[in-house]
Formats: structure tokens, C-alpha cells, sequence
């Protein structure tokens, strides 16, 4: 154990007053059977920080709630820094941070993206020795398969999230829930260049709808939406990104529908 690791039974001192200068308290539980994940990313984020942690620990459940009782709280770990007593992980983040968690962010949407480019190239480097026409393919199926799972991950979030912009699914709403599977599935196929006369009319079909789903809600009706493109409970701005998706799932299906039906004749 850390020399400024203590049980807690062993410390009397007043968070408060211990809490001084570059010194903070932490409270935080080390029971038999569990570990706290937050008290450990709040210890690390102080040290982080500069900050020498006064880190107490709670040994049994019952320390745990005369602790609450006594501290008027009802989580777990708990921090003090200055004197003050700064809140759990999530408000220590927000006081030493940046972090927002009601900001809109494209981070998820850059990071998704970013995966099926380094996985598009991969796969042109390493069957095609190049990067050719197939490497944008490859890189638009890839980013739906990713996206679908996305939406996959908490389908009733999404759906809930999808129901305040799709025009389809506010006319019927199992749409909402089927939608994730068509456009994983349609990408897994696009991907093989497999079944072409399915995944391309069904990666069309719920793009088109999707494209002017997004164009209502934003630029006809000014709304501000939250984008259900990476799944349900983002904090991704519906607007441009979700536009793009639907244009360039639109794009793919019609380049592989003309490319289908150019080999038929």
C-alpha cells in the first residue's frame, strides 16, 4: 500500500482541513469483493494533476454508509481539494478539466472514421498491392458496418434518438429498429462485393430517407438535434456529419447498382 494510502477507520483528520495546497482527499472504496474503477481514475487524474493524495480507503460496506450519512452524499469516491469538497469522478473531471458532459462533440464520428480509412487501406494495400477506387469503397462499407454496430450497441437509446428526425420511422417505428441491421448488414456485403442486387437498393433506400430526414430537421426546420449516426446517447450534433454518411452510402449503392447492371449488358 502506498505510503499516502490509509484505511479509513485509521484516519480522524477533517477532509477539509487535510484537503490543503497541492493536497487532496480521496475517499474511496476497497472492499473485499469490489474495487472502485472511479476512486482509482480519480486518484490518477489528481496525481495527474500534480495534486499528493491524502487517499482513504473504506474496508467494509458499513464504513462505506456512515460515511454518506455523515458527508450528506450518495457516491461514491468523493473528493476534497482546497478546502472544498469537490463531488465524485465525473465533477473532479469537470473541476480539473475540460470535460463537458452535455458538450456536442464529433469525436466518435473522427475516431469511426479514421478506423475503416486505416482498414481500407490495409485491405487495398494488402490484396490489391495499391490504393485504387476500391480503397473509397471499402472505406464507406467499413464506416457502416462500424456505424450499424454503433447503433447496434443501445438500440433503444437510438431509436429513441432516431424517432425525433426519421420520416420513416416517425410514420412506422419498427423502421427504427430495423435500420441498424440493414446498414451493418448491407455494408458486411458490400464489403464482399456480395449480393449486389440486395445490399445496393437497401443501403439506397434507407439512405435516401435518411439524407432527407436530416436536410428537414436542420436546414428546413433549424433544429438541434443530437445525431443518432453513432448510436444512441451522443452527444454528436445531428447536422453535417449525418448528411455525409447518407451521401456517401447513397453514392456507394449507385456506383455498384451502374457497375451491376453494366456487367448484365
Amino acid at each position: 500500500m502506498p505510503d499516502d494510502t490509509h484505511d479509513h477507520a485509521e484516519v480522524n483528520a477533517d477532509p477539509a482541513t487535510a484537503a490543503a495546497g497541492k493536497t487532496a482527499v480521496l475517499y474511496r472504496m476497497a472492499l473485499p469483493d469490489h474495487l472502485c474503477p472511479s476512486g482509482q481514475k480519480a486518484r490518477w487524474l489528481l496525481e495527474s494533476k500534480g495534486f499528493e493524495v491524502d487517499d482513504r480507503l473504506f474496508r467494509e460496506r458499513s464504513e462505506v454508509d456512515a460515511f454518506k450519512r455523515a458527508q450528506g452524499v450518495h457516491t461514491t469516491p468523493q473528493v476534497w481539494i482546497k478546502g472544498e469538497r469537490v463531488g465524485g469522478y465525473d465533477a473532479l473531471r469537470q473541476k480539473l478539466t475540460d470535460y463537458d458532459p452535455d458538450a456536442t462533440t464529433y469525436d466518435p464520428v473522427i475516431y469511426l472514421f479514421a478506423v475503416a480509412a486505416a482498414t481500407a487501406l490495409a485491405l487495398s494495400i494488402g490484396f490489391l498491392g495499391a490504393i485504387t477506387w476500391q480503397t473509397l469503397g471499402w472505406f464507406i462499407s467499413v464506416s457502416m458496418i462500424l456505424l450499424g454496430m454503433q447503433k447496434l450497441r443501445d438500440i433503444e437509446s437510438l431509436t429513441t434518438m432516431f424517432l425525433n428526425y426519421d420520416l420513416l420511422a416517425r410514420k412506422w417505428v419498427p423502421y427504427a429498429y430495423v435500420y441498424p441491421w440493414i446498414e451493418t448488414g448491407a455494408g458486411v456485403l458490400m464489403t464482399g462485393m456480395l449480393l449486389t442486387w440486395l445490399a445496393a437498393p437497401a443501403a439506397l433506400f434507407i439512405a435516401t430517407i435518411g439524407a432527407a430526414s436530416v436536410f428537414k430537421a436542420v436546414y428546413i426546420d433549424k433544429r438541434e438535434l443530437k445525431c443518432a449516426c453513432v448510436g444512441g446517447n451522443s452527444n454528436v450534433p445531428l447536422g453535417f456529419v449525418s448528411l455525409s454518411e447518407n451521401l456517401m452510402m447513397m453514392g456507394m449503392a449507385i456506383v455498384m447498382l451502374v457497375l451491376a447492371i453494366s456487367r448484365i449488358t
